[in-house]
């Protein structure tokens, strides 16, 4: 039996075995995921304190109490706790200091791995002699600091080069990405894998034998080309240059993170651990007190807070779905559920067309597969909980059913009045319209209080949000259960109430309408694009017209015309006439941009502007305004409508609408969102330059009435 060691924590445990093998695990009693906070470094340095003064010891293995995780990170809270850059400092030294003493203990450490092993907790892995980790699907490790503005702030970015390479430990952070096992095990990232139920009982043996000397670490040698490029400090110039050059490219110099990293990586693989951990400590304290990172924790911490259920109490048990409609949106609504355990019915006008939705997720599921991300059962799992159907009796069993049927009003009242005559009474009825009103839709049956929408964004196994729509007439068990069924698809969802367009399809409406304005008036296509990419946008709204369908964009056009008074808005009928055009965009290989027919991809890449769309253009020669005017235009067009959509009531809060833009839509994350933009540019700033924008362009420009009030008293949208 192992023996308990006294610590004077109740952070962890310590226990040593028969054969001298401590085991650390690792967890906090009042959380459900351990973090690194200033009582886990207090309390680890603790544990340290009685390993190193252990007389038998010959091995260490830290590990986890929780049984789905190991460490998830940093606790942000102490973060946004700090008031000057020296806090922040000081806790990197600290972290630097126990690992330091980590590494410097005189028997096998070995780090036992399951789950998400993130940043801090990755950082802490680093520091030990061998990890092994459990093949689940779950595992998975990553350094995501720059993703919150920052870098990895306890050694990560100097213990990561000198163990898989400079070039893959810059990839890996400066993009944030998992490394899931079976690749993590390839790179040398970790050493051994094991089944979960296995994984404490190899992490001790391992310790003993490397003790013994039966087991050595032995990891691949770099390949010549590596050895070639990371070998001496005038190739590794080249790897420094070219991660520079693909970070600019990438963030627009927006984000003052990736170039640190790159800066504190090269200073210690050139100048020496000791001078790349001072230099990370530097830059930790710095990156932490940007307005960037300030935004995207607090857009962190608000995607967290959305993703606890209101009102549980409310909600129905979700365990079978039904979606209507097994094209692109129903087969990627049917995916997320069943890849989170729900049980789907998909059903479409014939059983080949359900069928084929099925297949789309089956060929997804092997495209995660091969990268490593789950296995082939785990798909096959996924693929068999799918149940394709041209019939809606095997709809009964739904306790939520999605339409994703075309965006035609009687197709929507025809689906969800036959749907309501097979399920039972409380079954919750959604469309995934983005644009239709839902108390219209809720016409077509005879309970409007079980009808909502549930708008999904495309592709919607790679777009978090989900934006649910109530009426006045949606019942709070309909929104309880339609927020639990979003949150069991690992959704960030926000609770907007109905509306044309809603919140995230009104503001994005009128920023392409302003697009279209621009195009008419003689901006060139590319020009805009490029403009709007440098402000942080991940796609020019021209490409996103191609994307999207010239054919949907003028459907959401005329709805959003007809909503909105002719007296504020200037809609643009561009779409429709290069829709009437069969300038339809990707679908036809031709709309703003020309595309390759050959190429298969969901998402398409341009070659090139179509030149004859300029003939729909009314203006006789290109001239495009200042990237600075082009981004105030749209981003300010989609700002002043966010506030408009709180003052209408659309929107609940501004949190709602900064999850939603951010998420949703791409709004620069940087930013934080509309509300944290004005916020941080003071209202004051925003009203004047549309002000400005208003005597230059008309009243479409107009401040919203919330934002001069800000300005007037000096007010913002968050406390």
């Amino acid at each position: 039996m192992p023996t308990a060691l006294s610590v004077p924590t109740d952070l962890l445990t310590l226990t040593v075995d028969e054969a001298g093998v401590a085991t650390l695990n690792l967890d906090d009693p009042d959380a459900s995921v351990n973090k690194i906070s200033w009582d886990t470094l207090n309390a680890l340095s603790d544990a340290l304190d009685v390993v190193e003064t252990y007389a038998d010891l010959s091995g260490l293995v830290i590990a986890s109490g929780k049984p789905d995780s190991f460490i998830v990170g940093a606790d942000l809270r102490m973060l946004q706790a700090f008031e000057i850059p020296a806090e922040a400092r000081r806790v990197s030294r600290e972290a630097h200091a126990l690992g330091k003493r980590l590494r410097s203990l005189p028997v096998p450490t070995v780090a036992a791995l399951h789950g998400p092993v993130m940043g801090g907790g990755l950082e802490l892995a680093l520091n030990c002699d061998y990890r092994i980790a459990s093949t689940a699907d779950a595992t998975k490790l990553a350094l995501p600091e720059v993703q919150l503005g920052l870098l990895p702030g306890g050694g990560g970015t100097q213990l990561l080069p000198r163990l898989v390479g400079v070039q893959r430990a810059l990839g890996l952070m400066l993009t944030g990405k998992n490394t899931y096992p079976e690749k993590a095990r390839r790179t040398g990232l970790v050493d051994a894998l094991i089944h979960a139920p296995g994984l404490p009982t190899a992490a001790r043996r391992a310790a003993r034998q490397l003790a013994t000397g039966e087991r050595t670490v032995d990891r691949d040698e770099p390949s010549f080309g590596d050895r070639l490029l990371e070998g001496n400090p005038v190739s590794r110039r080249v790897l420094y240059r070219q991660a520079r050059t693909r970070t600019e490219s990438r963030t627009r110099g927006n984000y003052p993170a990736p170039p640190r990293i790159i800066d504190v990586v090269r200073t210690g693989m050139e100048e020496g651990l000791g001078a790349g951990l001072d230099m990370e400590r530097k830059c930790f304290g710095e990156l932490a007190f940007t307005p960037e990172s300030q935004a995207l924790v607090s857009l962190f911490f608000a995607k967290r807070d959305a993703e606890t259920n209101p009102d549980p109490d409310r909600a129905h048990p979700v365990k079978t779905l039904g979606v209507l409609g097994a094209g692109l949106m129903g087969s990627g609504i049917a995916q997320v559920s069943a890849q989170n355990g729900l049980d789907v019915v998909l059903k479409d006008q014939s059983l080949a067309l359900a069928s084929q939705g099925q297949k789309s997720i089956w060929e997804s599921g092997t495209k995660q597969a091969k990268k490593g991300i789950i296995n082939s059962f785990t798909r096959d799992q996924i693929v068999e909980r799918v149940a394709p159907t041209a019939n809606y009796a095997p709809l009964r069993s739904a306790d939520l059913v999605v339409e994703a049927v075309p965006e035609d009003l009687s197709i929507k009242h025809a689906v969800l009045s036959e749907v309501e005559a097979v399920v039972d009474e409380d079954t919750v009825l959604a469309s995934n319209t983005s644009a239709l009103p839902i108390s219209t839709i809720a016409e077509g049956v005879d309970d409007p209080s079980r009808v909502l929408g549930m708008h999904y964004f495309s592709p919607v196994p790679d777009i978090p949000l989900l934006e649910i729509v109530v009426t006045e007439d949606t019942s709070e068990e309909a929104l309880a259960t339609a927020y639990a069924a979003g949150l069991a698809q690992d959704k960030t969802v926000i609770v907007v109430n109905d509306g044309p367009g809603f919140y995230t399809t009104r503001i994005l409406a009128l920023y392409m309408n302003e697009a279209l304005l621009l195009f008419e008036a003689g901006a060139e296509i590319e020009a805009v694009d490029e403009a709007m990419k440098d402000a942080g946008i991940p796609m020019g709204p021209f490409e996103l017209f191609d994307l999207v369908g010239l054919d949907v964009a003028a459907k959401i056009t005329d709805v959003m015309g007809e909503a909105l008074s002719s007296e504020r808005i200037d809609i643009s009928d561009r779409a429709a006439q290069l829709a009437d055009a069969d300038l339809l965009g990707q679908k036809t290989d031709c709309g703003f941009y020309e595309y390759d027919a050959d190429d298969g991809a969901a998402d398409k890449e341009p070659q090139g502007v179509h030149d004859a769309v300029y003939h729909h253009s009314d203006a006789s020669t290109r001239s495009t305004p200042s990237a600075d005017a082009v981004q105030d235009r749209l981003l300010l067009m989609m700002v002043n409508e966010a506030v408009r959509c709180l003052e209408d009531e659309v929107l609940r809060a501004p949190i709602d609408g900064d999850l939603g833009a951010v998420f949703g839509l791409g709004f620069p994350p940087f930013l934080g969102g509309p509300f944290r933009h004005v916020d941080r540019q003071g209202a004051g700033t925003v009203v004047d330059t549309l002000q400005a924008l208003t005597d230059r362009h008309g009243p479409r420009f107009r401040p919203a009435d919330r934002l001069r009030i800000h300005a007037d008293q000096d007010t913002t949208f968050y406390p």
